[in-house]
């Protein structure tokens, strides 16, 4: 009985910058459990090199090239997938960028490209997939915000980075207060630092900003990928029917300081 509950068979999921990186090790936990997938990403040829692999599952996909800031191009993936698929029942929105910039330095343009993509761009397929779930009187939206939503990353400089994954933890409790009433729950996953990508070289390489970070984790390493997957199997599935505006940090204890 419990088991079953975290099934996602049958299901239809979209999964924003699943590519590469952390949105396609999610995407990956999905499709084991069961659920077809939609890859929107703007590197269309690596979106479809990524679903290529997660056919290899045994589920259905889609690749779909898409910029989550043009309203244009996310009203075209959802007629694409509802023609396809008939139905979206879960949406991560993944897709992000981070900027290493000092406050007193920063271009302005560089404010706004992080805040457009991280910020606007989760409200914004939010609330096009979010109509669309709101029709069925069901649905399950995972935003990725970040313990940087939460803390001030140190030793590096990201306000524009912090303050947008903040921004994000609210559009997520907001929309979760607003879409409780149709069955559509909003959740976060707040990662901590991950050992994928840029961040994998350092911890590796044992640098000395990685060296920092570790000092302030209290497990003393970085999560690996699969333990972002597993929390986003547990939010997409009836597993967490009862769960709606939560911000589940995934961060080794990071933010209990």
């Amino acid at each position: 009985m419990y088991l079953e509950k975290f099934s996602l068979d049958g299901h239809v999921s979209v999964v924003t910058g699943a590519s590469q990186g952390l949105g396609k090790h999610m995407a990956t936990a999905l499709a084991e459990a069961g659920s077809d997938i939609v890859i929107p990403d703007v590197n269309l040829e690596l979106a479809e090199k990524t679903a290529k692999e997660l056919k290899n599952i045994g589920i259905n996909t889609q690749a779909v090239k898409m910029d989550v800031t043009d309203e244009k191009q996310v009203k075209s993936m959802l007629d694409s997938t509802l023609e396809n698929f008939g139905r979206i029942d879960v949406l991560i929105n993944n897709a992000g960028i981070c900027k290493h910039i000092n406050a007193e330095s920063m271009e302005h343009q560089d404010w706004l490209d992080v805040i457009d993509v991280n910020m606007n761009g989760v409200f914004l397929v939010s609330k096009i997939i979010g109509s669309e779930m709101i029709k069925k009187c069901k649905g399950s939206i995972i935003n990725i915000s970040s313990m940087s939503g939460i803390i001030v990353n140190t030793p590096q400089n990201q306000a524009a980075y912090n303050s947008s994954k903040a921004g994000v933890i609210m559009i997520t409790k907001s929309l979760a207060a607003e879409w409780a009433q149709y069955n559509v729950r909003v959740n976060t996953i707040a990662p901590g630092y991950m050992n994928i990508g840029v961040a994998e070289e350092f911890f590796k390489n044992k640098t000395e900003m990685a060296e920092k970070w570790e000092s302030l984790i209290p497990m003393g390493r970085p999560g690996e990928p699969e333990e972002l997957g597993n929390m986003a199997i547990y939010l997409a599935s009836d597993a967490s029917s009862y769960c709606t505006g939560g911000v589940f940090t995934i961060d080794g204890g990071y933010t209990v300081w």
